[in-house]
């Protein structure tokens, strides 16, 4: 039997359009989000996440599309969120967090993957997006 497993992640954009960014102990710097529970809904998976990792409450306001990892059958679901309350804290998930630019965002991203879902997030013209690797 093929088992997937579902992630949700969100690009968190503040008031200033920064990207909410955590350094995560083993991938370094990447956009909140994770493994979606079993008979968890998946927006609330993201909202879950986002908390748990960075300490934000966050408002969920757009789908924007799926990425698949074909190594791993992992299927990552993408939101766009706004935060609504809260303040940054670290966790055992996250060694740092913080809102950054486009800019700085890319080049703290190591993994050009991570850095391509980011883009994808951000074009909202081509809405939903798939991409697979």
């Amino acid at each position: 039997m093929n088992k997937f497993i579902i992630t949700s992640g969100a690009v968190i954009l503040d008031e200033y359009k920064r990207i909410l960014l955590k350094k995560d102990p083993w991938r370094g710097w990447e956009l909140p989000g994770g493994i979606v529970e079993e008979n968890e809904n998946i927006k609330n998976a993201v909202i879950r996440e986002v908390k748990e990792e960075t300490g934000l409450n966050v408002d969920i306001i757009e789908f924007c599309g799926i990425s698949q990892q074909l190594k791993g059958n992992i299927c990552n679901m993408w939101w766009l969120g706004i935060p609504i309350n809260g303040s940054l804290r670290t966790s055992e998930e996250s060694l740092e967090v913080g809102f950054f630019c486009i800019d700085e965002a890319l080049k703290l991203i190591k993994n050009d993957c991570f850095k391509e879902e980011l883009l994808k997030c951000l074009d909202k013209d081509n809405h939903p997006f798939f991409i697979a690797w």
